[in-house]
């Protein structure tokens, strides 16, 4: 996935002129870079697992001037937003990312959420912000959520005019 990002990235760059990405607005690059938006959802149980992209995070919050990419990174070993055992460590990181602009869980500027992402709402929003669109879905990660994923993909492209097609590698 961190592949992924990087690609969109260097394309982002390519098309804005980047002078060390090779030739500036490249008219071929234009023509082949269809990405207009993505989203990356990062859930991991561990927080250490955060550091496997944090270079990555940073250079997006840096270069994606246009926010083609929203990053959304969820720890699942902390009780949810709104969960009174959780309330001291989302007023710290809270405090933190207003003072510091540093999240306090992943280290980066992007924001951490507690415990799992409600995916229905996630695809939800995602048809309504692109209606009679193509979707891809790119799932990588353990079997267990693949069904559920591929599921609300399906369910989403026969009850609404967005097209989700899903694609998974799971280990």
């Amino acid at each position: 996935m961190i592949s992924i990002i990087k690609d969109i990235i260097n394309n982002m760059k390519r098309l804005e002129g980047d002078v060390e990405s090779g030739n500036p607005g490249d008219a071929s690059t234009s023509a082949s870079f269809r990405t207009r938006r993505a989203y990356f959802y990062w859930v991991t149980r561990e927080q250490g697992s955060f550091e496997w992209f944090r270079g990555v995070m940073d250079e997006i919050a840096e270069s994606d001037k246009k926010s083609v990419i929203e990053l959304h990174n969820y720890c699942t070993s902390v009780y949810e937003d709104g969960d009174a055992r959780s309330a001291l460590i989302a007023m710290l990181q809270s405090l933190n990312h207003a003072k510091n602009g540093v999240d306090i869980v992943s280290g980066t500027r992007v924001k951490t959420h507690f415990a799992r992402p409600n995916w229905r709402n996630v695809y939800k929003r995602i048809a309504l912000n692109h209606r009679e669109q193509r979707v891809g879905v790119f799932y990588c990660g353990a079997p267990v959520l693949t069904k559920e994923l591929r599921d609300l993909a399906q369910d989403f492209s026969r009850k609404t005019n967005t097209k989700f097609e899903f694609h998974k590698e799971n280990f």
